[in-house]
């Protein structure tokens, strides 16, 4: 079983567009259109046997809407971590639509326009935590390198120290390109990282030692498809040499107790 945290997907009828602003903020081409059609079959090439599509919306408006396309496609192979905004009037009541036909919430500061740790968005962050949902936050800089990091390793430690049973999921193995503010601040803490634009970037060596560093049970493998294909990060983790146990925990068992699946 092979489970991956971190993808994204949009309808048919905007993915065309999707995929072309993406491509050109990110400087980077899609392995695919990214549907949901696309991701399962990717899936299947992979043996994943779930994934979770992560949805932002970079204008409070949208939530709603992108919420309900969420729930349609959610299913026994697609889980769905949903749109929030900081500035969405409304968040108290799409935080339980999101409590019954949802899995958890994506957030994505450097989009939104807001740092995770402002006092303003407290409220939203004790409501998600008494709701017991798991919260996705993109963490360190930003694969275009145009923008400003919002959501550093030491603002996330700030979270998790201020909301101690928030289940905080930190993605890029948190905090993208800043790994040396991971060691001081996030290694050894109470919060999930997932491996998502983290293969690669450092020593294999390195790699291997901040993952055996990291408590085994708070390991997430994610892939942020379409951006890479799930199957080279699978193909990376295998090559690492892990103990079974905590390779069996990074691929599924984590978020499989996490998802509650």
């Amino acid at each position: 079983m092979i489970i991956d945290i971190h993808t994204h997907a949009w309808p048919q009828k905007i993915a065309r567009k999707a995929r072309v602003n993406l491509e050109s903020l990110f400087k980077t081409k899609l392995i695919c259109l990214p549907t949901p059609k696309t991701l399962l079959r990717f899936m299947k090439k992979n043996n994943i046997s779930v994934s979770v599509v992560c949805a932002v919306a970079t204008k409070p408006e949208q939530v709603s809407s992108i919420n309900a396309w969420l729930f349609k496609i959610r299913s026994r192979r697609l889980r769905v971590f949903c749109a929030l905004h900081p500035e969405y009037k409304f968040w108290k009541d799409e935080l339980r639509k999101i409590k019954i036909n949802g899995d958890g919430i994506k957030l994505q500061p450097e989009f939104q326009d807001f740092y995770v740790d402002e006092r303003r968005v407290y409220p939203m962050y004790e409501e998600i935590e008494r709701l017991g949902l798991p919260i996705l936050f993109h963490c360190g800089k930003e694969l275009s390198g145009t923008m400003l990091v919002r959501s550093s390793p030491p603002r996330i430690l700030k979270i998790r120290k201020r909301f101690p049973r928030l289940k905080i999921i930190a993605a890029h193995f948190g905090g993208f390109r800043l790994w040396k503010e991971v060691k001081k601040y996030l290694l050894g803490k109470d919060i999930y990282l997932d491996t998502s634009f983290f293969f690669g970037y450092l020593p294999r060596k390195e790699i291997r030692d901040m993952l055996l560093r990291h408590p085994g049970k708070r390991l997430l493998f994610g892939s942020d498809f379409p951006l890479t294909n799930p199957k080279n990060d699978l193909d990376y983790l295998e090559g690492l040499g892990l103990p079974e146990g905590l390779r069996k925990r990074i691929l599924y068992l984590n978020a499989k107790e996490l998802l509650q699946i």
